[in-house]
């Protein structure tokens, strides 16, 4: 099997991937706590990418939209614990700790290895190797271990995990301009700008005087023209990363937009 991913409860998994590539765009509902084992992890924001290595550990923060990359590495498959730090989990953690809330500004955190905290992830993996259910208040001690771990490493992190505002009605065209290339549903980027379906498609049309999915697909066909014209980037390198799932599909909407192919705009160029 290529992709697995084995459960310690909901809140805590392992996985493991040996095929060539593994791409899901993603705005979580919680922040996301990585271990990766073995492998590398590359994700893109809209203002910035990140790739880590094996023993990297990184926070995923929730809602912030992001394209991941996982591959094999080494010869050995992309292999990462996650740990998922719910809303939930984290208002009963704070509630008998004082701290000040921060504007969540996205970004993906980095943590310098520290042996507190590569020892509790590492701890996690026998127990992936048990057969039965594992108990559901030795999970509970565990993300509550790896929390306090992260406030002592990180004098930030306060600021970050005990924020728990939900996204409000921002600016539609700034929000859409920023992360059109993000392949993600409608609901999600109406929950994202503060908004209901209905709503979203009403000030979307109002805005753009287009539907989402024509204006999507539009804009990201732009990006895609100007990376291989100005760039010369292939068309293989780059459809994944501004929102199409296959090449093929690729290939036909660019041709169906601009007339002709990506391999005849290459052609064009030399």
């Amino acid at each position: 099997m290529e992709y697995q991913v084995n459960y310690i409860n909901p809140e805590i998994k392992l996985s493991c991937y040996e095929g060539k590539l593994f791409k899901t765009e993603a705005a979580f509902d919680d922040h996301l706590l990585v271990w990766l084992i073995s492998g590398e992890t590359k994700i893109i924001q809209a203002d910035e990418s990140f790739v880590f290595g094996a023993g990297s550990t990184f926070l995923i923060p929730r809602n912030q939209l992001a394209t991941i990359f996982n591959y094999p590495k080494d010869g050995l498959p992309h292999k990462a614990v996650a740990m998922h730090l719910s809303t939930e989990r984290l208002r009963e953690f704070y509630s008998n700790t004082h701290s000040t809330p921060k504007s969540n500004t996205g970004k993906i955190i980095r943590f310098k290895l520290h042996p507190l905290l590569e020892s509790c992830l590492a701890s996690l993996i026998p127990y992936f190797e048990m057969q039965q259910n594992f108990p559901g208040n030795i999970a509970s001690l565990k993300i509550n271990e790896a929390i306090n771990i992260l406030r002592t490493i990180d004098g930030d992190i306060d600021g970050v995990l005990n924020n728990f505002e939900e996204p409000g009605k921002i600016d539609l065209a700034t929000f859409m301009e920023k992360n059109f290339m993000f392949n993600m549903p409608l609901e999600k980027f109406g929950y994202l700008t503060g908004r209901s379906l209905t709503t979203f498609k009403r000030d979307f049309y109002n805005v753009f005087h287009s539907t989402p999915q024509r204006w999507l697909t539009k804009k990201r066909l732009e990006l895609a023209h100007y990376e291989l014209a100005e760039k010369n980037k292939k068309p293989v390198d780059i459809y994944y990363e501004i929102g199409f799932e296959n090449l093929s599909h690729f290939s036909f909407a660019f041709k169906k937009q601009f007339g002709y192919s990506p391999s005849q705009l290459l052609e064009q160029k030399f």
